[in-house]
């Protein structure tokens, strides 16, 4: 197998491990694809794929870790979330990681109402109302930080298809 064609399969590697990253936060999503992408330009010498491309692919990684942060604060915000409990969706999504697919959507829920409780020391009917509604709104911002991290996956592959295929 020639050593170009091993570069090429790291690169897939790299990019679908990151396609799976925009959606499972333990990974770093579009990180990971541009790495790819940047290896397989690498692995072409750069003929197919040049400098402004990869420009290009690089502010949309940038952007994609802006997103992630501003949706998942915003969310987060919106309902009067504390310190608290953005540390226990943090939490709670890295706990979620261990129960699958369903862990992912509800370890950030529950850890982000977790952690408001901890914070406002209320388990009564009022307070448990308001972690509930902090861990929604942290798993909206969420969700939402998802769906936009999966529209520049699908814009940065674009790019680098067009700049590969022209």
């Amino acid at each position: 197998m020639e050593p170009q064609s091993i570069w090429y399969a790291i690169a897939l590697v790299l990019v679908l491990a990151g396609l799976a990253g925009t959606v499972l936060p333990a990974l770093p999503g579009l990180p990971l694809v541009f790495a790819g992408m940047v290896l397989a330009a690498w692995a072409g010498g750069f003929a197919e794929v040049g400098a402004a491309a990869l420009v290009a692919l690089g502010v949309l990684t940038l952007l994609s870790v802006l997103v992630d942060f501003w949706a998942t604060a915003m969310g987060a915000k919106r309902v009067g979330a504390s310190r608290t409990a953005l540390v226990g969706a943090v939490v709670g999504t890295f706990a979620g990681l261990f129960f699958g697919i369903v862990g992912v959507f509800v370890g950030p829920f529950l850890g982000a109402m977790a952690g408001e409780l901890l914070h406002r020391r209320r388990v009564d009917p009022r307070g448990f109302g308001h972690a509930t509604r902090v861990g929604a709104g942290t798993w909206i911002g969420i969700v939402v930080a998802v769906a936009l991290k999966l529209m520049l996956a699908c814009a940065m592959i674009g790019i680098f298809a067009l700049a590969w295929f022209t």
